[in-house]
């Protein structure tokens, strides 16, 4: 038994030395659980999604549509976003003109219209227009619930307005008047409470269905208030899209298993190292740059096929569109494949092990894959990490996926997200090559 616990003891003893075995074990499990209980509000006192970009034009002068606007905007899941500018110029109110571009843009991708109708239109309902541009889902189910609840806890008093509005039009307002007097008067009367106060409220539009509406959303009182809102949908972007969710998941998949290989084939330098390879080359005429070169190639080469092969398999699987844009899809996927590339050979730099290699890329790799954008909505995370997000490799190639096939953007319109993956290379590619200068990786 004495031999046995020895043996535990030194099993125990390798373990606190190995630092990549104790960083898999205990910190990477405690950043995604940290992680995870930001996204999903644990402890939170409003959990859920915050800061979702909505767009509200307000056509409507009818103070009714003011207060709908206001309860968009305590709804926390909402950054409602009312005004616009361009080129320097002050900012104005949104206009229905406004919003297809920028929603292809991207600027937001979620819109509510109020029209000049919208109480007291024809008929007795009331008449609303939502756009979306619904790139992910997931985002856009959530949002079209959290719309639907403050619909139905806002819209009853608006449609007891477009009530009252349609019954002055049709009868007259002083036989209006004269009804809501009597019913006010016959509730007092039976229910009790002030006259006055009920029949302000039955002239407001306010018939008590408010509480009954936003506590029941799913009930008879929101079955029955859906029947008399007129809601017109639009989606701005992605008609045409044959398989929407494979063609957003596809990509992000895709990007976690590139950058776990590209990290891999890093790892071999140590491998080269360890077995003198690299002195060999350099006692001929090749230089480190050249060495240094041939692996980002390597990975670049290897980082395209790889893309190309899960989105071939996308398209035979699920039906995702390729060979309409497949030129563009050639260049983020390359652009994507070098910033991959940068990214594990500067593991390789300023590490000292494969094991430690493996260990740190572990790490990051879910890091930038679970806030970049690969595994949920960015919007459903806090808003500090939906400013990190924009920092990581991963969001830019997401991005640059859903711009090619669900936006169909244009050369133009893609040159800055390719852009920005270049840039990221070239920075990451900068400090590589100076770690490996002074690295003894070539010794």
């Amino acid at each position: 038994m004495n031999f046995i616990l020895a043996l535990v003891r030194k099993d125990f003893a390798l373990f606190r030395r190995d630092r990549t075995a104790l960083a898999l074990t205990f910190v990477i499990p405690f950043g995604l659980i940290y992680l995870f209980g930001q996204i999903f509000g644990v402890n939170q006192k409003d959990p859920g999604p915050k800061g979702i970009r909505l767009a509200v034009v307000n056509e409507c002068a009818d103070p009714g549509a003011g207060q709908l606007v206001a309860a968009l905007q305590q709804e926390h899941a909402f950054h409602v976003v009312t005004t616009f500018s361009h080129a320097g110029s002050p900012d104005r109110p949104l206009t229905e003109a406004d919003l297809r571009p920028l929603m292809r843009a991207d600027e937001f991708r979620f819109a509510v219209v109020l029209p000049s109708d919208m109480i007291g239109g024809s008929g007795a309902g009331l008449r609303l227009k939502i756009l979306t541009n619904p790139r992910n889902e997931i985002e856009a189910q959530m949002v079209n619930g959290l719309l639907q609840r403050t619909l139905f806890t806002a819209v009853p008093q608006l449609f007891g307005q477009a009530l009252q509005n349609r019954a002055r039009a049709t009868v007259g307002t002083e036989r209006v008047d004269r009804f809501d007097r009597r019913m006010a008067d016959a509730i007092a009367d039976t229910y009790g409470g002030d006259r006055d106060r009920i029949l302000s409220d039955m002239q407001a539009g306010n018939f008590g269905l408010s509480s009954r509406a936003g506590a029941g959303g799913s009930g008879t009182s929101a079955d029955a208030m859906s029947r008399f809102i007129r809601i017109e949908r639009e989606q701005v972007a992605g008609n045409d899209v044959l398989s929407p969710t494979a063609t957003l998941l596809v990509g992000g998949w895709a990007m976690q298993f590139l950058l776990f290989a590209v990290s891999t084939s890093a790892a071999a330098l140590f491998y080269e190292r360890d077995r003198g390879l690299f002195q060999r080359l350099l006692s001929a005429p090749v230089s480190r740059a050249d060495v240094l070169w041939s692996k980002f190639i390597y990975g670049i080469c290897l980082g395209l096929i790889q893309l190309m092969v899960l989105f071939l398999a996308g398209h035979i699987l699920f039906g995702i569109d390729i060979q309409h844009h497949l030129p563009l899809l050639l260049l983020v996927c390359t652009a994507a494949a070098a910033a991959c590339t940068s990214f594990g050979l500067l593991l390789a730099a300023i590490v000292s092990s494969p094991d430690a290699a493996r260990g740190l890329a572990t790490f990051v790799i879910l890091i930038m894959s679970a806030i970049g954008g690969a595994w949920f909505p960015i919007s459903f995370m806090p808003e500090f990490i939906q400013h990190l997000s924009r920092l990581t490799l991963v969001y830019w190639a997401m991005e640059g996926f859903s711009q090619v096939l669900w936006s169909h953007a244009s050369l133009g319109e893609l040159l800055p997200t390719v852009g920005v993956l270049a840039g990221i290379t070239a920075v990451v590619m900068s400090i590589a090559w100076w770690n490996f200068r002074r690295g003894k990786i070539f010794d």
